[in-house]
């Protein structure tokens, strides 16, 4: 069972351009869709497509249209009730790939609320193989309760983390077993900034990882977690007690990149559960999340989408 959280989920609703997006115009799209969304419920999806068993823990009153998403694709969830309806998110994407996304704010948490989402997770987490902590943070959260959580589910299910900012900084901690940074989180982490961020990508994409593989050594010594670090279109490089591999990605047309960092997260939790190896679990999180870039909005890919053996792995 790999139980996911989401403390600010979202309604993603698409809006696929056929031509680029021109500021202060009036343009048709092609093809618009709502999704239910937030990283932790991106993975719940992916892991149930793949016919994995997940729950999706989340912060959502009955009857929210967000729920009613879930249960319409059969994802199963807890939802604590917040008194209010779930942000909705918009994403534009055009037809080479560029996307653009606007994140409303979150739902206030009350002190009140909060205990019982810590509560929901910590019932829900019991007997779980994996607990991911995925998104971002709303108001009534602080940076920091993502290492709460980790200090008090303490020796239950292994803990994926993937957020951003002060909230990635803050759950940079022992406990923590998988760490999923992109390359500009990464290279905040480990002193760096933006453009070390960039000069990673490019670097790899040359075919050079060996500063992302410093970093995220260098993470990984620092916290005991193994680290998944994505590249967009340079692939994924992961770091482990074992070692350290660099993967590259099949051959594919981007359509929209949300969602993308979500799957591989859950490629390399599906694969973990399998009994894969560390070469193989990379494998198959770079071949779910380059198929996940090849599919408009925030679709979860499935297992006969995935392009396994076209993904290139070497030790680094």
């Amino acid at each position: 069972m790999i139980v996911t959280v989401t403390a600010n989920p979202s309604l993603d609703r698409l809006v696929a351009l056929g031509e680029p997006l021109r500021l202060g115009a009036v343009q048709r799209a092609q093809r618009a869709a709502a999704d239910p969304g937030g990283k932790g419920v991106n993975v719940s999806r992916v892991v149930h497509t793949s016919g994995a068993a997940t729950v999706a823990v989340l912060p959502a009153d009955h009857g929210d249209p967000l729920l009613i998403a879930l249960d319409q694709i059969g994802v199963p969830s807890v939802a604590v009730p917040v008194g209010q309806e779930i942000r909705n998110n918009i994403t534009v994407t055009e037809p080479d790939g560029t996307t653009t996304k606007l994140n409303a704010p979150g739902a206030q948490l009350t002190p009140e609320t909060v205990r019982s989402f810590e509560d929901a997770i910590v019932t829900a987490a019991e007997g779980a193989s994996w607990l991911a902590l995925c998104g971002s943070l709303p108001p009534g959260l602080p940076n920091d309760w993502y290492a709460r959580l980790v200090a008090r589910i303490g020796n239950g299910p292994r803990i994926a983390v993937d957020t951003s900012g002060a909230a990635l900084a803050a759950s940079a901690v022992r406990g923590v077993h998988l760490l999923k940074p992109n390359a500009e989180e990464l290279a905040v982490l480990v002193g760096g900034g933006e453009r070390a961020g960039a000069e990673f990508e490019s670097r790899a994409a040359a075919g050079d990882p060996g500063p992302v593989r410093i970093a995220a050594e260098k993470l990984h010594r620092e916290t005991g977690a193994e680290v998944l670090a994505t590249l967009g279109r340079a692939g994924a490089v992961l770091v482990t007690a074992d070692g350290a591999w660099w993967a590259g990605p099949p051959p594919i047309v981007v359509r929209s990149t949300v969602g993308a960092g979500d799957s591989s997260l859950a490629g390399y939790l599906i694969a973990h559960d399998r009994g894969a190896t560390p070469p193989q679990r990379l494998t198959l999180a770079v071949a779910y999340g380059a198929a996940a870039a090849a599919l408009p909005g925030t679709q979860a890919p499935r297992p006969e989408e995935l392009d396994v053996a076209a993904v290139r792995i070497t030790a680094c």
